[in-house]
C-alpha cells in the first residue's frame, strides 16, 4: 500500500474523532451551569470534563452519541462516585443505536467492582464478594432451611476451566445469603439480557469473569433486605437518560430492549470490515 493511500485512510479514521470530541466538549461547556448544580462536591466541572474526554478517547463512538444521553450516563457515574471506562472496571458507558429514531445513545452500566464499592459504602454489609469456581476445586452448596456453601480452591497448578460463579453476602446484623450460577447459565443470561454480549468493545468480551460475577451478585442482592438508597443506586444499571438533575435516580430512564436497539461497533472495527 502506498504512503498516499495510507495517509488518506489515516485521515479518514482520525478526522471524525477530533471533530466529534471537540463538538462534545463545546456542548459540555454550554451545559456547565446545570452540570455544576448536579455534580457531587467531590467532583469539579473540570474533572467531569476530563472524565468525558477520557471516555470518548476509549470509545470513539461515544462522541457520536446524543450529547444529552452521553452526559446523562456520565452524570450517573459521577453522582454514584464511579469512574467510567477505566481499568478500574467500576462503570461503563456503552453506545447503542436507537432503532426507532436512528440516533446513537449512551447507556450507563455499573461494573462488578462498582457494585461492590456501592455495597460497602452503604454500610450494611459486613462481607460481600463473588468468586469463580474451577473444575478441580472442591465446591459444594445446598439450599433449603439450612443453606450451606463450601469452596476450597484446588492448590495444584491446573484448576481446570471455570465451571461456576457464586456471590455471598453477610449483613452487619448477621443476615446472609448466597447464589450460584453455572457458566452456561451466565452465558444464557447474558445472551438474553445484554445486547452488547459478544461484541469486542463490550465488557462481556473484555472481562467476562467480572461481568459474570456481577450477574450472580445482582441476583443474590434481589433477595437481600437492603436499604432504599442502595436499591436506587443499583437500579441505575443499564439505563439511558437524556436529562441532568441533582438526583439522577429521579429522572425518567429507558432500559434497552431486544429489537429496539443495535450495538455500535468501535470505529477501528468498522474500518477493518
Amino acid at each position: 500500500m502506498s504512503d498516499t493511500v495510507k495517509n488518506k485512510l489515516a485521515a479518514k479514521t482520525q478526522a471524525p474523532e477530533v471533530k466529534e470530541a471537540k463538538n462534545m466538549k463545546q456542548w459540555i461547556e454550554s451545559m456547565k451551569s446545570e452540570i455544576s448544580k448536579a455534580l457531587p462536591e467531590v467532583i469539579t466541572p473540570e474533572r467531569f470534563t476530563r472524565m468525558a474526554l477520557t471516555a470518548i478517547s476509549t470509545n470513539v463512538q461515544l462522541a457520536n452519541s446524543s450529547p444529552r444521553s452521553f452526559l446523562g450516563a456520565l452524570m450517573n457515574a459521577a453522582q454514584l462516585g464511579l469512574e467510567p471506562n477505566t481499568p478500574l472496571g467500576q462503570a461503563y458507558l456503552i453506545p447503542f443505536r436507537n432503532g426507532k429514531t436512528g440516533e446513537i445513545e449512551t447507556q450507563f452500566q455499573i461494573g462488578f467492582k462498582g457494585l461492590i464499592d456501592l455495597a460497602h459504602r452503604s454500610g450494611q454489609f459486613q462481607v460481600i464478594y463473588a468468586k469463580e469456581v474451577f473444575e478441580n476445586d472442591n465446591f459444594d452448596y445446598e439450599y433449603g432451611l439450612d443453606p450451606k456453601l463450601t469452596h476450597k480452591p484446588h492448590t495444584g497448578e491446573d484448576r481446570g476451566e471455570v465451571a461456576y460463579y457464586y456471590a455471598v453476602y453477610r449483613l452487619v446484623n448477621g443476615g446472609f445469603g448466597f447464589e450460584v450460577m453455572s457458566k452456561s447459565d451466565v452465558v444464557a443470561h447474558a445472551k438474553k439480557f445484554s445486547q452488547a454480549y459478544a461484541k469486542s468493545y463490550s465488557p462481556w468480551s473484555t472481562n467476562f469473569d467480572e461481568m459474570a460475577k456481577k450477574t450472580v451478585l445482582k441476583k443474590v442482592l434481589k433477595y437481600a433486605p437492603i436499604k432504599t438508597e442502595f436499591v436506587r443506586a443499583i437500579t441505575q444499571d443499564h439505563t439511558i437518560k437524556t436529562d441532568i438533575a441533582q438526583d439522577m435516580s429521579e429522572i425518567e430512564s429507558r432500559n434497552i430492549f431486544e429489537g429496539e436497539y443495535e450495538e455500535i461497533a468501535e470505529a477501528n472495527e468498522e474500518a477493518a470490515v
